[in-house]
């Protein structure tokens, strides 16, 4: 009788703590959902602006130097973006508030002006200061904090990506590489599904790229794609490494000490490049790139330039997010590597978007996942060998430098290291 009355009392124990979690996941889903799906909507608007006037380009030195200066008037000189909200889970690193609509603003006038970023690190920076916020609030332990750091991270990537099965794991696998925070399942997965249908709710539809017919599995097709994921691997170490070494290099003794030097240097640069290229094809996230490639209107230099670009404006100051362009690195690689291969540019491209995606965030499951909900399941074959194969080629390299690489990703060993 011991055992069943044991059992009994577990159960119990567990449903109150499952009704407990449904109800903060409801919670941050809505108080997330809400302002990361204005965030994005405000983005959609400010990138149509943008289209419209392209002048709007040669206010980039301006934009620059309005965003240092509300970062130095708010007192954040050495602002940490995503890192900060990945060192907050590991350790008892408090997450500001402030964060949110900083992070916000500088991320909208980064894209009115054409800086060539993505948006997700600013939504991954909402989420996670909006849940520490709502932990603090409720009087969260500090385990139960880092919980609510990850469910609001999962709102938020749910909301402004339509994409509620990738952003229910992905904080849960971004965190620690080789240990997934089962703990976190629950909240994170219905934190999503709310958020989500929240963004849908107010008028913010996902992105779809359909990638049509899908050719029968042959030898030949899965060496192409073996091929593909460790060329993919190789973008994704050179993406990483070139915006680490870039933002090293603006952020060298002098540009330090200058700072709105450093990022009218950089604003001058990327306006020199969308001149000589005459056109704006690189400004913004690069959704409709991706839509070229996918219909096989992309050049060969078009992933080159999209990570010079990326590199050089989240290096001078500019704010934004890195997995977007990976996105467009990935898709533009992917479909020129297709049409030298003679295979579907559509599925090439999807395959190269998955792979890149996979190796600069070194999230597997969360990048099959996303690749299911943006590409269909037909596939899927392809998506798991290209992104395991990239996997495990990219090494230890990644966008963030906070992210822990716990176990090898080529032997089983407990390693704990830091992503290069």
């Amino acid at each position: 009788m011991g055992e069943w009355r044991e059992a009994a009392g577990d159960f119990l124990r567990n449903m109150g703590r499952l009704c407990f979690e449904l109800l903060f996941a409801g919670i941050t889903g809505l108080a997330v959902g809400i302002p990361a799906s204005a965030f994005a909507l405000v983005m959609d608007r400010l990138t149509q602006l943008r289209g419209a006037y392209p002048w709007l380009i040669f206010f980039l030195p301006v934009g620059g130097v309005a965003i240092i200066a509300m970062y130095r008037g708010l007192k954040v000189y050495n602002p940490r973006g995503t890192n900060l909200v990945l060192s907050a889970i590991h350790s008892q690193e408090e997450l500001p508030a402030a964060m949110a609509p900083l992070i916000a603003v500088s991320t909208w006038i980064t894209h009115l002006v054409g800086g060539s970023a993505g948006r997700e690190g600013a939504a991954l920076q909402i989420g996670g200061s909006l849940g520490a916020w709502l932990g603090r609030v409720m009087r969260f332990d500090q385990k139960d904090k880092n919980v609510a750091v990850m469910c609001g991270m999962s709102a938020a990537f749910a909301a402004v990506f339509g994409t509620p099965l990738a952003a229910a794991v992905f904080p849960l696998e971004v965190v620690s590489v080789g240990i997934m925070h089962y703990s976190a399942l629950v909240p994170c997965m219905f934190a999503a599904i709310v958020a989500s249908r929240t963004a849908l709710f107010l008028g913010l539809h996902p992105e779809a790229f359909p990638v049509g017919d899908v050719p029968e599995i042959s030898v030949y097709s899965v060496a192409a794609v073996i091929a593909l994921g460790i060329l993919c691997a190789a973008v994704s170490t050179a993406f990483c490494i070139l915006l680490h070494k870039t933002g090293s290099l603006f952020h060298r003794e002098y540009f330090q000490r200058h700072p709105y030097i450093r990022v009218c240097a950089g604003a001058v640069i990327i306006l020199a490049v969308f001149l000589l290229l005459g056109n704006q094809d690189y400004a913004g996230a690069g959704f409709p790139m991706i839509e070229k490639a996918f219909a096989g209107e992309t050049g060969p230099e078009a992933f080159a330039v999209k990570m010079v670009l990326t590199a050089v404006t989240l290096g001078c100051g500019f704010k934004g997010g890195e997995i977007v362009p990976s996105f467009f690195v990935g898709a533009t690689f992917g479909a020129y590597f297709g049409s030298l291969m003679g295979l579907p540019t559509p599925l090439c491209g999807a395959v190269g978007m998955a792979a890149v995606f996979c190796g600069v965030t070194n999230c597997p499951i969360s990048t099959l996942l996303i690749s299911f909900e943006l590409f269909g399941l037909e596939g899927m074959l392809y998506y798991l060998i290209a992104v395991s194969v990239s996997y495990m080629a990219s090494g230890y390299y990644g966008l963030y430098h906070d992210q822990k690489i716990i176990y090898s990703k080529s032997r089983t060993e407990y390693i704990n290291r830091k992503t290069k």
